[in-house]
């Protein structure tokens, strides 16, 4: 069953990919997110988790690494900072759903002579799982790190190291102090690196839940790579729906503006907002249906109050007054066409106005009915039931901050 999961979700993630049609544009923009989403995707197919070690300089992350498996994997060294840059090796699993564990170890992350600190984050943010190597209580820059992969959803383990000759009492403090600085909620696991402890832990967890972590992973960055190219479409895209609704509102104004038949104007302005959704839903690649387009403009119109009085009310009003004067000029010897210029010149700018404000309402709905793909990955995610929520709880966080960082409204017109 947990084979056919993980096939499951590698051909899902395959076919999802191939049908998102990316620009040349797209490609250079995002070409270092694709390549690592790519990455994701054949260690998936290949049923390889990838766990690495974070923490500063001289926690000891390369031991650790090391002791897993009871082989010299990573060098070693007396001076602090003897790992310069990120090293991976793989071991072999048998008997498992999962083919193979990739470690990754890296720098300290405060260690000064660290060429691209960001790449170096980025590796170790798109582990699978993550062991985070502390060597005593944590200051005020592992939490600041700590915080940064909580807030991006990964799994985290803290694993104090060097607590050889630390009494039992000492020992019980730290760990207490480091509780009391993490979030309450998440349960983030405190292991002891001592004896078998953190080989029997990430053994079980690894053979419990290693499928469904390398799964959640790929999803995720199936999901952040999918956000950065809505991203970048939509900052394309409203540079061309702006200028859409700029066209129409012009187009409006002076129709509304020089026309003093009420039924004719009404008729024209409904059109040419109906014309104008019609345009936006293109923009934006939703292909409206005419009864789709109607209630959209129904629906907009019923809650902006403005919106539906300008539209129908307050231009009725002045075309009223509009063919008054007209009817009285040949009476007046035309002097009652003089207010008929700045009654024009308001009704235009009511049009383009409430234009703007359909063009926006308008550009938001058609944002929210449209998608960008057959599958989202976020749907997955939530999707996805477990059965050991508290291995699981990152997940939560991931979709909290998902929502609450991703608001694509300023990137509307």
């Amino acid at each position: 069953m947990k084979q056919l999961k993980i096939n499951k979700y590698y051909f899902l993630l395959k076919n999802w990919w191939e049908t998102m049609d990316l620009t040349n544009y797209e490609k250079r923009t995002l070409n270092r997110e694709i390549i690592s989403f790519n990455q994701q995707i054949y260690r998936l197919k290949e049923k390889k988790i990838r766990i690495g070690a974070y923490g500063k300089s001289g926690v000891g992350k390369s031991s650790v690494l090391n002791s897993l498996f009871n082989k010299n994997m990573f060098k070693t060294n007396i001076i602090n900072g003897s790992t310069r840059e990120i090293q991976a090796e793989e071991y072999t699993l048998k008997d498992q759903t999962l083919k193979s564990i990739e470690l990754l170890d890296s720098p300290g992350f405060d260690f000064c002579n660290i060429k691209s600190p960001e790449k170096i984050y980025s590796r170790i943010n798109h582990s699978d799982l993550i062991l985070f190597v502390v060597a005593g209580d944590i200051n005020r820059n592992e939490i600041s790190e700590i915080s940064a992969f909580i807030k991006d959803g990964k799994k985290i383990i803290i694993v104090l190291n060097k607590i050889d000759l630390l009494k039992k009492e000492d020992l019980k403090e730290i760990i207490e102090n480091i509780k009391l600085k993490l979030p309450k909620d998440l349960n983030i696991p405190i292991i002891i690196n001592n004896e078998n402890n953190i080989r029997n832990y990430l053994a079980n967890i690894v053979s419990q839940y290693g499928e469904i972590l390398l799964i959640l992973n790929s999803l995720q960055l199936a999901d952040k790579l999918f956000l950065k190219i809505k991203e970048e479409r939509l900052k394309k895209r409203q540079k061309l729906a702006q200028s859409t609704i700029g066209k129409f509102s012009t187009i409006k104004a002076s129709t509304v503006a020089l026309n003093p038949l009420i039924l004719f104007d009404i008729a024209g302005s409904f059109a040419l907002d109906t014309a104008l959704i019609n345009e936006l839903s293109k923009i934006y690649g939703l292909n409206l249906k005419g009864e789709s387009t109607r209630k959209i403009f129904k629906n907009i119109s019923i809650n902006n109050l403005f919106l539906g009085v300008s539209q129908v009310g307050i231009n009725t009003s002045f075309n009223l007054i509009k063919k008054v004067f007209l009817l009285t000029a040949p009476f007046t010897n035309g002097i009652s066409l003089l207010p008929y210029v700045p009654i024009a010149i308001i009704q235009a700018a009511i049009a383009i106005h409430s234009t703007k404000i359909l063009g926006k309402l308008a550009a938001k709905e058609i944002f929210i009915r449209s998608k960008f793909s057959h599958m989202d990955p976020f749907i997955l995610i939530q999707n996805i039931t477990f059965k050991e929520p508290d291995i699981f709880n990152h997940i939560n966080i991931y979709l909290s901050k998902r929502n609450l960082n991703n608001n694509f409204v300023s990137f509307l017109p």
